[in-house]
């Protein structure tokens, strides 16, 4: 307390040295992030990318094998076929006005030739490391049973010897253009082989299969086939 009464006050006491050296630094580091910052805005210097951010990387493929082998039988070509059958059925010694049948046919039929996708397995479909390009193992094409179409078939000319007739009006025999209808059949069968069927099933397999897979971004489709 001073002589005239008044109470005595302490006098303002500027920062200490500690806290002048830590308002300098402070200071200087806000120049130099608003220098950076500027610096970077008008690209002086590149980004900056923070060292400590976090980072994620999918390397997981499509599920292609699922996906191919839910296509299931693919039928890749189908191929329409007309023989043409004379099958006689007659006996040794005995004349053929007595005992004979003779059946000309014409059969017409169709055969498809399919790739069965269940039938593929792990390791058939490989994509390359940087996912541009993948490869696809396929079992060969094969053919489906081949499909008599009655309703385009027909009898041109048949002929029967009287025994033949007469069996006919006592009992019947409606198996008896079984013979024909196989023997057509197992025709067209060779036929289907024979005309390259599986060939075209295997490049129409091929034109689906790449453009399947490039619209899914791989640049690059190889398809092969196993041996049947």
């Amino acid at each position: 307390m001073s002589h005239d009464g008044e109470v005595d006050r302490p006098a303002p006491r500027g920062p200490s040295g500690a806290t002048r050296g830590l308002l300098v630094v402070l200071g200087a580091a806000a120049v130099a992030v608003v220098v950076l910052l500027g610096a970077q805005a008008t690209g002086v210097f590149p980004d900056f990318r923070n060292p400590f951010a976090k980072e994620q990387t999918d390397r997981s493929q499509p599920p292609l094998l699922k996906s191919i082998q839910d296509l299931s039988r693919y039928v890749a070509a189908e191929g329409n076929f007309q023989v043409v059958v004379d099958l006689q059925n007659d006996r040794d010694n005995v004349p053929e006005f007595l005992l004979n049948q003779r059946t000309l046919f014409v059969g017409a039929g169709s055969v498809e030739a399919y790739v069965d996708f269940t039938k593929i397995g792990e390791g058939a479909v490989v994509v390359s490391p940087d996912g541009k390009s993948v490869e696809v193992k396929l079992p060969a094409p094969q053919l489906g049973q081949t499909n008599l179409d009655m309703e385009k078939s027909y009898v041109v000319a048949e002929q029967r010897g009287l025994f033949n007739r007469i069996n006919d009006l006592v009992k019947g025999d409606p198996n008896r253009q079984q013979q024909v209808y196989k023997l057509a059949e197992d025709r067209i069968t060779a036929a289907a082989r024979d005309s390259g069927l599986t060939a075209r099933a295997q490049e129409n397999t091929d034109k689906m299969l790449e453009g399947l897979l490039r619209s899914l971004g791989y640049e690059k489709v190889t398809v092969t086939y196993t041996a049947p």
